[in-house]
């Protein structure tokens, strides 16, 4: 059983503040994410095991984004994502 028959998937852009490392500046970015969520039933004609997969499964968030680029005119360098998570869970 794929991930794909569990979750429905669907991108959301939500926006964080994040400080370039070349130029100092601060602003805010819009990081891509793709959210996937639980089917309300299970697929059919699954065994035990993936059932207990299933039972087990949470909503959760997957970043798309790894790396950002500076919005400052005179810097526009790019840059990773410091340190955040690349999975949340809901």
């Amino acid at each position: 059983m794929q991930e794909r028959e569990i979750f429905d998937e669907r991108q959301e852009v939500k926006t964080a503040n994040y400080s370039c490392p070349f130029c100092r500046e601060r602003n805010d970015y819009d990081v891509r994410w793709m959210k996937r969520t639980k089917k309300k039933v299970p697929p059919r004609n699954i065994n035990e095991h993936d059932r207990a997969r299933f039972q087990k499964s949470r909503d959760y968030m997957v970043r798309m984004d790894d790396q950002l680029m500076c919005k400052n005119m005179r810097c526009r360098k790019r840059f990773e994502i410091p340190s955040s998570q690349s999975v949340v869970f809901i």
